[in-house]
């Protein structure tokens, strides 16, 4: 027998009882004070203040112990600020009693039991999530990525499809049967998805980088360039687009426009020991030889293990500074991080009679 469930409201607004065969539960309207305690908290919380975010939603669960919003935030609050992951939970599970189709609380919900290693749970809870709001975008993705992690590629796959046949244009879900494609080879496939991204999402960065890989890995330069070179026009700051264009640059003879990109990836990852090492080669080709030392010095000081960076400083010191005390030195280095040429051997057996 189904459940019979008895709703009565009273006029004045002030509470509403619902009858179940588990007794009566009072769900109070929010009051305007309990949601400006709400607003507090998410002001507090994204000004850093996690310690003044649950107060302030202590207190809006204080003046309506039914503000399912509160329990939520709540949760967020002590799993993205306090890293407390059981009282998150508890207050997920708050909301989601409070308002059992609350999907963005499952979503949530999810998240903490991936953290804890409970990938079932987070499964069920997102298949859940799903069920009572068929288009919750997160819920598909982070369904298809748990898939992901556990390598079961066709569930991944079919989730990002039952994702697409709501929201045809989903770009994670496009990138994501892009990307998966690609890993099984199937690089029309991941074409096909790739454009469709691009087209509807001329700004996803991501889209644009893997297809300039899988150009470049197919020798269209040319398209990979300007793959890349979308992805930057995406995100400024995309330091592997720069670098991989910059390299383009370089092996096709553009030595200024390789210079360029590389001292784009070096003003968001100064650290980059890398680009570092390719601005060296580019000077030197162009005899700007105190720019190219400095470079290369720079890179093995920032990786000490770069055994090509050790190899490129000593032909530096070798050929151009004619310093064979210098070279040596950087040769044994590259020899011992395992690298190998005949020429060094030879040159390292001979300075050390």
């Amino acid at each position: 027998m189904s459940l019979v469930r008895y709703r009565l409201l009273i006029v004045l607004g002030i509470c509403v009882w619902t009858y179940s065969a588990a007794g009566y539960v009072v769900a109070a309207p929010p009051s305007d004070s309990s949601k400006r305690a709400v607003e507090r908290a998410l002001e507090l919380f994204k000004a850093g203040d996690a310690d003044g975010a649950i107060a302030a939603l202590n207190k809006a669960t204080e003046l309506n112990p039914s503000n399912a919003e509160a329990y939520q935030l709540l949760g967020r609050v002590y799993f993205h600020g306090k890293k407390k992951s059981h009282e998150a939970a508890d207050a997920f599970l708050h909301a989601i009693k409070l308002r059992p189709g609350y999907a963005e609380a499952l979503n949530d919900l999810a998240e903490v039991y991936l953290l804890q290693g409970k990938s079932v749970e987070a499964e069920q809870t997102l298949k859940r999530a799903i069920e009572v709001d068929p288009q919750h975008d997160d819920s598909y993705v982070d369904l298809a990525k748990l898939y992901e992690g556990r390598h079961d590629l066709p569930a991944a796959m079919k989730t990002y499809r039952s994702l697409l046949a709501v929201r045809p244009a989903h770009s994670d879900a496009l990138f994501g049967l892009a990307m998966l494609y690609e890993g099984q080879g199937e690089n029309k496939a991941a074409r096909d998805m790739l454009g469709q991204l691009t087209k509807s999402n001329p700004k996803y960065a991501d889209g644009w980088y893997l297809a300039g890989r899988m150009a470049e890995r197919n020798n269209d330069l040319a398209e990979a360039a300007y793959s890349y070179k979308q992805a930057i026009a995406a995100k400024p700051s995309f330091v592997d687009a720069h670098y991989n264009l910059a390299f383009i640059h370089r092996s096709q003879g553009r030595p200024q426009e390789a210079e360029r990109e590389f001292f784009e990836v070096l003003r968001y990852r100064p650290e980059y020991a890398e680009a570092h090492m390719n601005l060296g080669v580019i000077y030197t080709g162009l005899n700007r030889l105190e720019e190219a030392e400095q470079s290369y010095e720079r890179a093995v000081e920032l990786k000490p293990d770069y055994a090509e960076a050790h190899y490129n400083l000593g032909v530096f010191y070798e050929l151009h500074r004619k310093d064979m005390p210098k070279a040596l030195a950087q040769y044994h280095k590259y020899l011992a991080l395992g690298g190998h040429d005949d020429r060094v051997e030879r040159i390292v057996g001979l300075g050390s009679r």
